[in-house]
């Protein structure tokens, strides 16, 4: 699914050089989760961006899916992961002028399944129980059922890895153990790939391997 080696990522700024990720290697096989676990600002969202294709990398390479996507362009990046690739925001990312329903369709729409987009997003917020917030409008919906959506919207195309920045990270505890539990079995069901990055470790040890960033380099947590 993944394979990451000596992967770099450096900013240049006033200050100087700034290295925030130093030599990272990471591989990841189908079905199988993983948890990067780490300070606030030690560049987990950062690596996250770069393993999914949606930021690019300083050095060292990264096959996703079979494809080396290092040097590809952005509108290459975005055509590989078109269906095959999902990614939960913290912060939900939905689109506030449409409905539930409308943001799952949109996702499916994009990887070219605009025939059957309608069916699939109500199947797949049904599934993760929604089914009667179809209509609503994300200022209509609680965070732990924006996050719902966002799933689904992730979930849709049944993607082949799924890339998750701190899905918990905006919701009280129940809420959040209720998503948890709602991502694991999705997961598990679809036999997803999932790459997450988490404060909560709990979360993390729920994962068949679970990682520390730390100053940069990726360690066994």
């Amino acid at each position: 699914m993944l394979n990451a080696r000596a992967v770099t990522k450096s900013i240049s700024g006033p200050g100087g050089r700034l290295d925030i990720l130093k030599g990272v290697d990471l591989e990841v096989t189908a079905g199988e989760a993983v948890s990067i676990i780490g300070a606030s600002g030690s560049g987990k969202s950062t690596l996250l961006g770069i393993l999914a294709g949606l930021d690019v990398p300083t050095g060292g390479q990264i096959s996703l899916l079979g494809q080396e996507i290092s040097h590809l362009s952005e509108d290459q990046r975005a055509s590989l992961r078109a269906g095959q690739v999902g990614f939960v925001f913290q912060s939900f990312q939905l689109l506030p002028s449409l409905t539930a329903l409308e943001n799952v369709m949109l996702s499916l729409e994009l990887a070219s399944a605009a025939k059957q987009a309608r069916q699939i997003a109500r199947e797949t917020l049904t599934e993760v129980g929604l089914g009667e917030r179809l209509l609503h409008y994300p200022a209509q919906l609680s965070g732990g059922e924006q996050q719902r959506v966002a799933i689904a919207r992730a979930f849709a195309t049944r993607p082949k890895i799924l890339f998750a920045d701190e899905p918990t990270g905006n919701l009280d505890q129940a809420t959040g153990e209720s998503i948890v539990r709602l991502l694991f079995n999705l997961k598990s069901s679809h036999n997803t790939a999932l790459i997450l990055v988490t404060h909560d470790a709990s979360l993390a040890a729920r994962c068949d391997q679970s990682y520390r960033l730390n100053q940069g380099i990726l360690e066994y947590a």
